[in-house]
């Protein structure tokens, strides 16, 4: 088996880029056409933004939007920036389950003894998944739009959405990489709930954190998905960016430094 990946690894050096190009292309176009034969792998990207917009309006808009001095209209403006960040990041999700899966059913294996980029496959991943969330953030403004959410600045909202998609690739290499190490989708799921509840919570996404404890507040100040969704929320609302946003994009480089080579090596090594 070592022979064999070393044999494949040589093999992927020697391709030029307009190779690993096409062969990216042809992965992405494998990914929809699965997808088109398997649409309920879509119902994530379609029912979540319409739940967690409902959900968060209606059942705490009232209170949290007199607690930011204005009423359930306020929370709108608030919450729906932070929820294109949360979209960003929960989504990431699925590419490391479905690796995990492509693992488990031998597609991988298949994938592996061919004379492609080993890159080209995980990037393929990576852009359907992109996709995927491009699907479900502009389900998410359409029903934002539809409870009373007002779209001040559309370049800031493209912005935003470019930010989130920044954001949204550097966890995938995460999830990526847990898709390779461990044995199934189901880990690779349990494992992504314990990394997003407590960042997805313990940020700004759904509350201001003026009233959470002193340490609390702390994390969240760090936490990226805070950086993002204050981000957002001054390109879609107003105000000051400039801090929120690089806090944002220093994020995105540093995991994407420290996670894209490890991801890429534990899928050309995985026996």
């Amino acid at each position: 088996m070592s022979s064999i990946t070393t044999t494949v690894a040589e093999a992927d050096g020697r391709i030029p880029l307009r190779g690993h190009l096409r062969h990216t292309g042809a992965l992405i176009r494998r990914n929809l056409l699965w997808i088109r034969q398997d649409p309920e792998s879509m119902f994530d990207a379609l029912l979540m933004p319409i739940v967690f917009t409902l959900l968060f309006v209606y059942v705490f808009g009232g209170s949290i939007g007199q607690a930011l001095g204005g009423g359930q209209g306020q929370y709108v403006q608030y919450v729906i920036p932070g929820m294109i960040a949360m979209m960003s990041m929960t989504l990431s999700q699925g590419v490391g389950t479905g690796f995990s899966q492509d693992f488990n059913s031998g597609v991988m294996d298949r994938f592996r003894s061919l004379p492609i980029g080993r890159g080209s496959v995980l990037f393929a991943k990576i852009a359907v998944e992109l996709a995927r969330m491009l699907f479900a953030t502009a389900v998410l403004m359409v029903v934002a739009v539809l409870v009373g959410f007002h779209i001040t600045s559309w370049p800031g909202l493209l912005a935003t959405v470019g930010l989130s998609a920044l954001f949204a690739t550097s966890i995938m290499w995460v999830f990526l990489t847990l898709g390779v190490v461990l044995k199934n989708a189901q880990s690779v799921q349990a494992m992504g709930f314990l990394v997003l509840f407590p960042l997805q919570f313990g940020s700004s996404i759904f509350a201001p954190p003026r009233s959470m404890p002193g340490w609390l507040r702390h994390f969240t100040d760090y936490n990226p998905l805070s950086t993002l969704a204050d981000s957002a929320r001054g390109l879609m609302n107003g105000g000051p960016i400039a801090h929120s946003v690089w806090m944002t994009v220093g994020w995105s480089v540093a995991i994407t430094v420290v996670m894209a080579p490890v991801a890429i090596h534990k899928f050309r090594t995985k026996s």
